[in-house]
Order: structure tokens, then sequence, then C-alpha cells
């Protein structure tokens, strides 16, 4: 099945942490459901130089890019806009790392 990394940065505007703050909940929730159906991989907030959340990185294994382009328009962080900008990168998970991957 596909496999896909996702970088999401947050906005630039001054509003985007409490943004992403004021959601985490509801996202956290949504990553919880996808590693549980075996959709999401991985999943890490990015840190800024000082510390604070900034954006997102997950790894999604889901039937293609279509449905996890699907899954992203229900995202938490996108429908309260807290990402301003989503990159997707098809990728493979190497072999040191399948045993951690659902079977």
């Amino acid at each position: 099945m596909p496999q896909f990394v996702v970088i999401a940065r947050d906005a630039k505007d001054e509003g985007a942490l409490e943004r992403r703050l004021a959601v985490r909940e509801a996202h956290i929730k949504a990553c919880d459901l996808a590693v549980e159906t075996g959709q999401q991989i991985y999943g890490a907030a990015l840190l800024s130089e000082d510390g604070k959340m900034c954006g997102s990185v997950m790894v999604f294994e889901m039937e293609s890019r279509a449905v996890l382009d699907d899954y992203l328009k229900n995202e938490p962080y996108v429908t309260n806009k807290v990402w301003g900008e989503i990159e997707i990168i098809p990728c493979k998970t190497g072999p040191s790392f399948t045993k951690f991957l659902p079977q």
C-alpha cells in the first residue's frame, strides 16, 4: 500500500500557535484513530529554535494519494487554518523499520 510523508508547516500569522493549541486535542484524537486503523504510521510536532510547535511531520499508509487528500480535508489543523503549507511526498518505510508497522 502506498506510503506518504506529510510535512505541514504552521501558518505564519500571530494567531497560528493559539489556533494550534485550541484544536490540538481534536488533532490528536484524529491521529489516534488513524493509528488504530493502520493509516498513520508516525507523527511528530516540528519545533522552532525556541522550542515552540511550528508544524507537523507524519507518515501515512493509505490506499492512494486521493484517499490521503480526503483525510487531510477534514484534519482539524487544516479546517482550523493551523497549517499554512503542506508538502506530501511518496515514501517507503525502510526494511529496518517495517517490524514496527501493523501487520
